[in-house]
């Protein structure tokens, strides 16, 4: 069974789809079979993989019922639409809502290293969902004044989701995004972090980059585009599989580094 890991935020804007997006790249680089699927209606990490939108089915069909989970992976994405925001109204008449997407992962986590949950920039039902399906879960958060706020709030949802229906989940930490640590404000928000959730705070900060853009927009990894900034992800992918206990594969993504600094 492969190891599941929830990406979320409490708002837009952090970087999260483009963390689930690289940090899926860098694993797959060094060998590890990577499920993303993509649980924001806007469907952006669909497109980032090349998905066509016009794709069926998708995740939408999976948590209403009509479609096997199986049967909605395109080239080991499991994509999503605008057709998502309306599976998420139906669900929420459902008994037992917060547990389709773990049920639905059961017949595909199996056939893969990790799982990688791409959860909309909301705190609702789908990232209930997220929560509950996952082993980890992995908080992104711009470095700025108000970064505590939402950490706080995400940690407090992920808390409920834990003690309520999965006490297996565990808080990987916090990943600071879209920094410019010249900047006095930046590192202000980083050092009130570290005080209140001390090494949850996880030491790589992914700088602020037009690269990212860039990369997107012409559908090229950012470790091909701009190593240097990849190299940001890379030093994330580390120490993720580290707090996972992944020896092996992190050996493989640390001989990545030279390549990318």
């Amino acid at each position: 069974m492969g190891v599941t890991i929830a990406v979320l935020s409490q708002k837009g804007g952090t970087g999260k789809t483009t963390t689930v997006r690289t940090l899926t790249d860098v694993f797959r680089r060094v060998g590890l079979s990577v499920l993303v699927v993509d649980l924001d209606p806007q469907g952006n990490l669909s497109d980032y993989f090349d998905v066509p939108p016009d794709a069926s089915p998708t995740i939408a069909e999976v948590l209403v019922g009509r479609a096997d989970a199986k049967d909605a992976v395109h080239n080991d994405v499991l994509p999503a639409n605008l057709t998502l925001a309306e599976a998420e109204l139906a669900l929420a008449g459902k008994m037992g809502r917060e547990l389709t997407l773990r049920r639905a992962l059961r017949t595909v986590a199996k056939d893969y290293d990790l799982v990688i949950l791409d959860c909309p920039p909301t705190l609702g039902l789908l990232t209930v969902n997220a929560l509950v399906a996952a082993d980890h879960a992995l908080v992104t958060a711009e470095a700025q004044y108000f970064a505590l706020q939402g950490v706080e709030q995400a940690v407090a949802l992920l808390e409920l989701a834990k003690d309520g229906l999965n006490p297996d989940l565990e808080w990987l930490g916090v990943v600071l995004t879209i920094a410019d640590m010249r900047t006095t404000h930046s590192r202000e928000a980083r050092e009130n972090l570290k005080e209140h959730i001390g090494d949850k705070l996880l030491d790589t900060v992914i700088r602020q980059s037009i690269a990212y853009a860039e990369s997107a927009e012409r559908g090229v990894s950012i470790l091909d585009h701009k190593p240097a900034r990849g190299a940001d992800y890379v030093s994330l992918a580390d120490e993720v599989l580290d707090r996972l206990g992944l020896t092996a594969a992190r050996k493989k993504v640390r001989a990545l580094l030279p390549q990318t600094t």
